[in-house]
């Protein structure tokens, strides 16, 4: 790790390769399954290549302006690997990222306006600003721009902020503007892709300006799906929302412009199933620890009215608090083509208001996209269907905390960090919300410090102007199980954002808060009269949690995180830790959420489920945050210096309950009926793993979850300049 000047967050060289995914979205029986290939194929037109610009230039050549020659950015042909030869006429598409001018001030001012201890706190700058002060110049710019075009390359993508230039055209033209040699490469799984079999080059001119590529000329892909996780792995992969067959005959009614995959296979929940905490207890069962306390099933799915009333949000709305004048943007890839019509319909069955005139809005999904069984973009690579109950949920689940917050939901037009990243800098540079929540992530740290400086942009940038970036902590715990090396999940572990934990959450009948302790699963299936493996089972999933070996501890943290988190990894170093904060997220008491699904038999209608994971748990937080603006009458912006300022009465600390709590769940074996046979299994809480809930900060639950009246009231005085 390297040193942070005060509060300047700064990254370094990779250590940790990471595979990239997205927020999960789990469903009944865990997440779907998605199976993913490092490196995927994503065709001729995109792929990815992130590398890091030499400081020094190289020799001029005999003619013309000296180039600067990429390190590692050819590419090497595998034994399997066909050269299937140069096709000039292949399209290509792909973006540069620009250098932010003086980002260590930009840091610096971004954490005192951030700052409730600050005399700057709230004094937020106009993009206008921002763009005067510290965006790339527009000299820089132009000098970028004059090279793309002089190659036949046309811009596509030249936001205010200047962060970003995006650029199309053929192989040709790329070869031309980075005297490369591309070539159409066929691997052994029959993927077809465009590579450079020569080393990129740039002009020496432009090398001091541009921090790296986003998107573009290189098979090495970092893709984002939904986070799924198989439910139980030595069952028949059940895969609900990825891919299935869709009879034409029975299309979407009403499908508005934007078309894209078909709504996903239809999934059910199977019965018997709780309306709330303890409802029905699991009677007839084999029998568990005898530090188990009683075991009920699972609940149904909770709705709006009981997290409002867990939360205390309930009586926020009682005194007109109700996320009014706030604007939460939602980010994801692709657009669910039913979503308006699907949540209006969830909300009126559950007695939520529908939306308002002007108050949901999309920015659908634009350029070239990762499509839907498109061979010629790779195929499914994105997992497009996945998406839609990501959508889904996050858009539902805002508007159940924040029932009067306007809601923009902004598809990115692929799964690839260049479409992220210009989705949140458009967002951000425009200043379309006050609050952004994102449920996608990496599977662990990042590891390429050009992505991560593209991404410290965008985020100083949004603590600047006063919005507030909530990120999925992750729905892996501390990766171990599933990757087999401890580590945290990124963006959720940059410290401009604020990561959000998972926590099991029991509401009763009145819709009273029970209890709340980290979101870690332990799973035992019943077979032959009996719990395989014995309870507690085997570990699942849970919330995403632990210390980054890439970014320090951030100043907000000091003194507030054990040293047993930050110094888990002995480094002389503190790293930052994760969560910031968490909200309700597992599973087994998770949300039920409504979408158009299609089912077996080809017909396309509306249904309920259950779902969860970190997914839930960031626009849970969100919605919660739009409370505490508006009550506030001005964004609060970044929050993490705010929130681990506060005190017993904002925030709940999650501990373990004095008894092992679990629940029994039963899935259908097909996702829809019991045709096919039924599956019974007891989850068990806090299952054990090198993170943890204990008091005080913890690895899975952060600082703790907000108390609703306490929350809102304690943001509140910051900005009145009281002491909290």
């Amino acid at each position: 790790m390297i040193a942070f000047p005060d509060e300047i967050f700064m990254t370094r060289l990779p250590i940790v390769q990471v595979l990239r995914t997205g927020g999960c979205t789990t469903r009944e029986q865990g997440c779907d399954v998605v199976l993913f290939r490092r490196g995927a194929v994503l065709g001729a037109t995109v792929s990815l290549l992130m590398v890091a610009w030499p400081v020094s230039s190289a020799a001029a050549s005999d003619k013309g302006p000296s180039y600067v020659e990429l390190p590692n950015s050819s590419y090497t042909l595998a034994a399997t690997d066909v050269d299937l030869g140069v096709f000039p006429s292949d399209p290509v598409r792909f973006e540069l990222a620009l250098r932010m001018r003086d980002l260590d001030q930009a840091k610096a001012l971004a954490y005192a306006v951030s700052d409730p201890g600050n005399k700057a706190y709230g004094q937020f700058l106009s993009p206008e600003d921002i763009h005067d002060r510290f965006s790339p110049t527009e000299k820089s710019s132009r000098v970028v721009l004059k090279w793309l075009r002089g190659a036949g390359l046309s811009i596509t993508n030249n936001p205010s902020n200047r962060l970003f230039v995006g650029a199309q055209g053929t192989v040709a033209n790329a070869d031309k503007a980075f005297r490369t040699d591309l070539h159409r490469i066929k691997d052994k799984n029959g993927n077809i892709f465009t590579a450079p079999l020569k080393p990129l080059s740039v002009p020496s001119e432009v090398n001091p300006i541009a921090s790296g590529f986003i998107e573009g000329i290189n098979k090495a892909a970092r893709l984002a799906h939904p986070k799924h996780v198989v439910d139980d792995p030595s069952a028949p992969e059940v895969v609900a929302n990825a891919g299935g067959k869709h009879d034409e005959a029975h299309p979407p009614a009403e499908m508005p412009p934007y078309v894209g995959a078909p709504p996903p296979p239809a999934f059910v929940n199977a019965p018997p199933c709780s309306a709330y905490w303890g409802e029905k207890m699991a009677t007839n069962i084999p029998a568990v620890p005898a530090d188990f306390a009683p075991v009920p099933y699972a609940p149904c799915g909770y709705v709006a009215s009981q997290l409002q009333g867990a939360y205390g949000t309930a009586a926020l709305a009682a005194k007109g608090i109700n996320g009014s004048g706030v604007t939460v943007a939602i980010l994801d890839a692709y657009a669910s083509p039913l979503i308006e019509q699907d949540s209006n319909a969830y909300f009126a069955r559950h007695g939520q208001p529908k939306w308002g005139a002007t108050q949901f809005n999309q920015v659908l999904p634009q350029g070239a996209r990762l499509g839907y069984n498109d061979p010629a973009q790779g195929g499914n690579v994105c997992g497009e269907q996945g998406w839609y109950g990501e959508e889904t949920l996050d858009v539902e689940a805002v508007h159940a905390m924040a029932p009067g917050a306007d809601v923009l939901y902004v598809g990115a037009a692929s799964c690839l960090d260049g479409d992220f990243l210009n989705s949140l800098n458009d967002i951000t540079d425009k200043h379309l919300a006050d609050i952004i929540t994102n449920s996608w992530g990496d599977t662990g740290d990042v590891s390429d410090p050009v992505l991560a400086q593209a991404y410290d942009s965008v985020f100083v940038q949004a603590a600047l102007e006063g919005i507030g970036i909530f990120f999925s902590s992750g729905d892996n715990g501390d990766e171990l199980a599933n990757s087999g090396t401890r580590t945290v999940d990124f963006p959720a572990s940059n410290p401009w954002i604020t990561a959000v934990g998972g926590t099991s959450l029991g509401v009763g009948k009145t819709n009273n808060y029970l209890f709340e302790t980290g979101w870690s699963t332990g799973k035992s299936t019943l077979k032959d009269g009996a719990w395989s493996p014995p309870a507690p089972g085997a570990y699942l999933y849970g919330a995403g949690g632990g210390t980054s070996q890439v970014y320090e501890q951030p100043k907000y943290q000091r003194g507030i995180v054990p040293d047993t988190v930050s110094d888990f990894f002995a480094t002389g170093k503190k790293g930052r830790a994760v969560p910031d904060i968490s909200a309700i997220g597992d599973p087994q008491t998770g949300f039920l959420v409504g979408e158009t699904q299609t089912w077996p038999d080809g017909d396309v209608r509306f249904g309920e489920y259950r779902i969860g994971g970190t997914s839930l748990s960031s626009p849970i937080m969100a919605g919660i945050q739009a409370l505490a603006d508006q009550a506030a009458g001005h964004a609060h912006g970044f929050a993490n210096p705010a929130i681990y300022k506060l005190k017993a009465g904002a925030l709940r600390d999650i501990v373990n309950p004095a008894k092992t709590l679990s629940v029994v769940r039963v899935n259908y074996n097909n996702s829809i009926d019991d045709s096919e046979g039924l599956t019974t299994s007891l989850r068990s809480f806090n299952f054990g793993q090198t993170i943890f809930t204990q008091a005080g900060y913890d690895d899975i639950t952060g600082v703790g979850t907000p108390k609703g009246e306490g929350y809102v009231a304690a943001l509140k005085r910051y900005h009145d300049h009281d002491s909290d």
